[in-house]
């Protein structure tokens, strides 16, 4: 690939966390942005907006790979840098993640148990769990001490607020040179003839440039709870749908659970609500006089694997895909081994975390 040149004039494709964030410091680096995206500036098409931004490697590292856990331990490391450089506030936290569970679940608690253990075996800078009783989970969570004996608790992770976060990024464009186009799908060959940079960051608008794409369904409940007090993301362990429930500012609160293997968009099941608010009020009563704000789903883009990948396919152009449910843990890390790939043709960081890179002229 060859180095960029100052002032390069750059088409992004797909206006969601991926393409924001990639425009924005694209513009920052001297590219004039053009950005196309299918849908309006709310990101109302993006799987971005219908998440809890949760950034806990080691909690995921029980449902994910090596590399996603690494991806995820260094990201938490840049997004604070990352969200310094907005002009709007985005809320951030990073005081932990508890894991509870009923006695019932304490084999499936065990299982987890071990899990952790085994990717701390093989990523020996991870910040190891702590086993947690009442009394200490009283002083984690005052309003849940009374409700479980035993807990772990995961310190360093963190969380933020998705949505803050994607206007903030929108709000970006008005003062760097990025020139927006909302309701303006584009496919990679539009841009045969353009001689600067081409990113393709759709997702699963991608999917007829990426083969084996797929999306893998989401559903998530927002509630008003006045009565809850929650101070850091809770997971609840259970053997057919463990939790989570992701504390934002105002005493709001994002439940969520589900993961579907299917690409239908429609509204959230009644099967899907009835378990998530029923597990919810199972971690604090308090959410039985909650509100429901809001009932949203959405196919997270994946690939074969369930992994993250970077493609290259010459001539500047460049697909960033499969992020799954992993997007705010390992977004930083792939927006940096992007920009080492722009400004020198490799990425030392990619190879460092286990992200795949792959030259898709070669392997053809």
């Amino acid at each position: 690939m060859i180095p960029t040149r100052p002032t390069e004039n750059t088409i992004v494709l797909g206006a969601g966390l991926m393409g924001r964030l990639l425009a924005c410091e694209l513009a920052r680096l001297g590219h004039s942005v053009s950005l196309f995206d299918a849908q309006g500036p709310d990101a109302q098409g993006a799987a971005a907006r219908v998440a809890a931004a949760m950034l806990a490697p080691l909690a995921e590292s029980a449902v994910t790979e090596k590399s996603v856990v690494q991806m995820g331990q260094y990201a938490l490391t840049r997004w604070p840098g990352v969200l310094a450089a907005l002009r709007e506030p985005v809320y951030f936290q990073q005081l932990g993640t508890l894991i509870v569970w009923h006695r019932q679940d304490s084999a499936e608690a065990t299982r987890f148990v071990r899990q952790l253990e085994s990717i701390q075996q093989q990523i020996p800078t991870l910040p190891h769990a702590q086993g947690v009783d009442a009394r200490q989970i009283s002083a984690l969570e005052p309003a849940l001490g009374s409700r479980f004996a035993h807990g772990l608790f995961l310190p360093e992770e963190g969380q933020l607020d998705n949505r803050q976060l994607l206007d903030a990024l929108l709000a970006e464009f008005e003062r760097l040179p990025i020139e927006p186009h909302w309701h303006s799908p584009r496919e990679l060959s539009d841009f045969h003839d353009h001689v600067g940079w081409v990113f393709d960051c759709r997702g699963l608008g991608g999917r007829a440039d990426w083969p084996g794409l797929r999306g893998v369904r989401g559903e998530v409940i927002r509630v008003h709870a006045p009565e809850v007090t929650l101070n850091r993301p809770v997971r609840l362990i259970h053997p057919r749908y463990p939790l989570y429930i992701a504390p934002k500012p105002d005493h709001m609160y994002v439940i969520g659970a589900t993961e579907i293997e299917s690409q239908d968009m429609s509204p959230v099941s009644v099967r899907s609500a009835m378990e998530l608010l029923s597990a919810a009020y199972a971690v604090h009563s308090g959410f039985a006089e909650a509100r429901i704000v809001e009932m949203s789903a959405h196919c997270r883009p994946a690939l074969p694997d369930n992994l993250p990948a970077i493609r290259t396919l010459g001539n500047r152009r460049v697909q960033l895909n499969g992020l799954y449910r992993h997007g705010f843990l390992i977004a930083p890390a792939m927006l940096d081994a992007v920009i080492e790939l722009v400004n020198h043709g490799t990425s030392p960081l990619a190879q460092r975390l286990g992200l795949v890179v792959e030259n898709a002229v070669t392997a053809s």
